[in-house]
């Protein structure tokens, strides 16, 4: 057999490969779920009263555990500014400090709520960058 009519048996396999990788469909990078209407209403104030939005936010983030899947940007830092809205300040800070362990890039703001939550004043930032 010839090298060239051996390549020409492996092209359709080789087609047959590259069509099914393309096929698979993509899993989500995060379980977005309810969060940017939720996250809508509460800015429109429009939406259910703080107490069902968290009831229904730790909802989506259980399922999104039981799922595997990752919660989105900002659900936490949106949790915890709904926490503290009813008086949960320690569920607050919890909340924030996993937005920062989630997204570090989040520590700026997170780090300026903390503060704030814990009473100390916040300084404007020095040389465009929040700290």
């Amino acid at each position: 057999m010839s090298r060239t009519s051996s390549m020409w048996r492996a092209l359709p396999l080789a087609g047959a490969l590259l069509l099914s990788a393309c096929a698979a469909p993509n899993k989500p990078l995060y379980l977005w779920d309810g969060f940017p209407r939720q996250q809508y209403e509460v800015l429109q104030r429009t939406g259910a009263d703080a107490n069902a939005q968290i009831q229904a936010m730790q909802a989506q983030a259980e399922k999104a555990r039981a799922a595997g899947a990752a919660l989105p940007p900002g659900f936490r830092a949106h949790l915890g500014m709904l926490q503290l809205s009813v008086g949960a300040a320690d569920q607050a800070r919890a909340s924030w400090q996993a937005e920062k362990v989630a997204f570090p890039e989040s520590a700026p703001y997170m780090n300026q709520l903390l503060r704030r939550l814990d009473g100390g004043a916040v300084a404007p930032p020095t040389n465009g960058n929040p700290s």
